[in-house]
């Protein structure tokens, strides 16, 4: 019962809007009706500029990582490795669907999720986190560049963990729903109206 309950920690770590905070405390706006109407650090960057962008990139890591590396031990559970990814989902799933915010207009959960395997699989992720700087330094486009870091990663843990291995099929679900978060990006990559990095929006 006590590492069930460290879902819900986890949930509610995830669901701090720290994108939001950020908007109301700096500017007194609601990040969700500025810009592309997304609680992630892009659209904080494009509103508040790169110093707020990267603490809130950061805090929205540290949401997925924390819980991973230390809610097992805390909360005693059994079979670390199983309840760790359990509680890096929770916290993704609170990053998306807050509940400080009704459960309405979070994130796309590409930081949280970054954190959570930086925290399961490092050299994997860190791999996948210089293909996502590449690409973005190459394309201008952060939505592309998550994208092809989710399907890299995906690859990688199957290819180092084992398709049988829980963090790969995790990995997988996530790429998965990296993409399904994304398809209004997508739509405008093909269109070619998506916004590039450094292109701040009028607000």
């Amino acid at each position: 019962m006590i590492a069930a309950a460290g879902l819900l920690y986890a949930y509610l770590l995830g669901s701090i809007p720290a994108a939001y905070i950020a908007g109301k405390t700096i500017k007194g706006i609601d990040l969700r009706q500025v810009g592309s109407g997304n609680l992630g650090a892009t659209n904080v960057y494009r509103t508040l500029g790169w110093k707020i962008a990267a603490v809130v990139l950061l805090f929205d890591a540290a949401k997925g990582a924390i819980p991973v590396l230390f809610f097992p031990d805390l909360l005693n559970a059994p079979q670390p490795e199983q309840w760790a990814i359990a509680y890096g989902l929770a916290a993704i799933i609170g990053h998306v669907r807050p509940v400080f915010l009704l459960w309405k207009g979070g994130g796309k959960g590409v930081a949280t999720a970054a954190g959570v395997f930086l925290a399961l699989a490092p050299v994997p992720m860190g791999i996948a986190v210089a293909v996502w700087l590449v690409v973005l330094l190459v394309s201008g486009y952060v939505s592309l560049a998550s994208l092809v870091a989710a399907a890299l990663l995906a690859v990688l843990l199957l290819v180092i963990k084992g398709v049988t291995s829980p963090i790969a099929i995790v990995g997988v679900v996530l790429a998965a729903f990296v993409f399904f978060t994304h398809r209004a990006n997508i739509g405008r990559l093909r269109r070619g109206e998506e916004h590039r990095f450094g292109r701040k929006a009028v607000t």
